[in-house]
């Protein structure tokens, strides 16, 4: 007896679950294995915002279901901080949908815009949901490659016309993941401006825009010119401040996108229980400075790893966001051939590049999730078992 459908049986394992599987049975093996593969924070959720959670589940108001938008504490925090922040002014009634983490959100907007045969412009490397989601939705996606020679941004004008003619969406993301590749606001302008003009709404995954470096500051597509008019960007409190298990975000911008896409959600899921809710509204409004204590570990640990890398020959310009490296392979090597090499040998899981999409062929990914030591660790396994030079 068959218990799938025909869609669910062709899509493959989920590169992390599948990732998560391995580290597990090499554990079980004995084995001490370093994870730079999943982006989860190993830093803990800031002690304030635990504290003011547990206040709120004491409540026995906030026990029952949570409004379908999200509590309208929630939605002002959200818009204050984009006030604060990008000098963007949201209507929390309209413009502000809580969600179940953004990547909950992302792969509801794909069904809540496109029909059955309709284009998804994506960035290539990306976000894998980004492409899953798509599929599961019947719909069709067009790869914009991300080159390092264009600062791993989309050409817009190389898109066919017939492919711009089909769009019903498109997905950018920067800080990038697993690019590491950040903009500035110009690039936002022009991508708002291709947006108008072919009628293509645009959705911007802004999940790393707190974890900056060295002076950059990630700017919000809604900051560019007409953003408001086709544009929606989606937010997360997960890596800003390690509330990665607590699925709590929200996608800002147009609000009939908004509106289309909370239609959806509520006939698919009931929103965030409340007391997350008004905890995550905490951490925006309350103490922000272990943002930037958190952001000088990352910078601390992406030092040493560059470092690593280069005594190996690798070599890589510090990214200015996100908490990730995204490296070239050894001469001689694929993506998978590598990083299959590095587990193998060394116990050490990073992720290839091809996970990502036909553009990731030729690199890997590095996550930051670990202390500076044990990325060291990492890197001298890597240079001791493999000998990169001769392959």
């Amino acid at each position: 007896m068959r218990y799938q459908s025909n869609r669910v049986a062709q899509i493959p394992p989920y590169m992390f679950a599948e990732l998560n599987r391995k580290k597990a049975a090499m554990i079980q093996a004995g084995v001490d294995v370093i994870d730079l593969g999943i982006g989860d924070p190993d830093l803990p959720t800031p002690e304030h915002i635990v504290e003011k959670l547990i206040e709120e589940v004491r409540r026995p108001e906030n026990l029952k279901y949570p409004s379908f938008q999200g509590c309208a504490e929630f939605r002002q925090a959200v818009a204050d901080f984009y006030k604060r922040q990008f000098q963007v002014q949201l209507d929390p009634e309209t413009e502000v949908l809580a969600l179940i983490g953004s990547k909950e959100g992302i792969a509801h907007l794909i069904p809540t815009l496109i029909d059955p045969g309709d284009v998804v412009l994506l960035p290539d490397p990306c976000y894998p949901p980004y492409r899953m989601a798509t599929y599961l939705a019947n719909g069709q996606f067009y790869n914009m490659p991300l080159t390092r020679e264009n600062n791993f941004q989309p050409e817009f004008d190389a898109i066919p016309e017939e492919i711009v003619r089909r769009a019903k969406l498109m997905f950018l993301n920067y800080p990038g993941n697993p690019t590491t590749a950040t903009v500035e606001l110009e690039f936002f302008q022009r991508a708002v401006a291709f947006g108008r003009e072919h009628q293509i709404p645009i959705a911007h995954d802004s999940a790393y825009n707190m974890v900056t470096f060295d002076g950059y500051k990630a700017p919000s597509i809604l900051q560019a010119e007409g953003a408001k008019e086709v544009a929606v960007e989606f937010g997360s409190l997960s890596k800003t401040y390690n509330m990665t298990g607590w699925r709590i975000g929200y996608v800002v911008g147009n609000r009939e996108i908004i509106k289309a896409l909370s239609v959806y959600k509520s006939n698919t899921d009931t929103g965030v229980f409340t007391p997350i809710q008004k905890a995550a509204a905490f951490a925006l409004n309350s103490d922000q400075s272990c943002i930037a204590r958190h952001n000088r570990i990352y910078r601390e640990r992406m030092s040493a790893m560059l470092e690593g890398l280069r005594s190996i020959g690798i070599h890589v310009d510090p990214p200015r966001g996100s908490f990730f490296i995204w490296a070239p392979v050894p001469p001689g090597y694929t993506s998978s051939e590598f990083t299959a090499s590095v587990l193998e040998q060394t116990g050490v899981i990073v992720t290839p590049g091809s996970a990502f999409g036909p553009s990731g062929e030729g690199y890997f990914r590095v996550s930051l999730s670990v202390p500076s030591d044990r990325l060291y660790e990492a890197a001298e396994r890597i240079r001791q078992k493999l000998k990169i030079a001769a392959k």
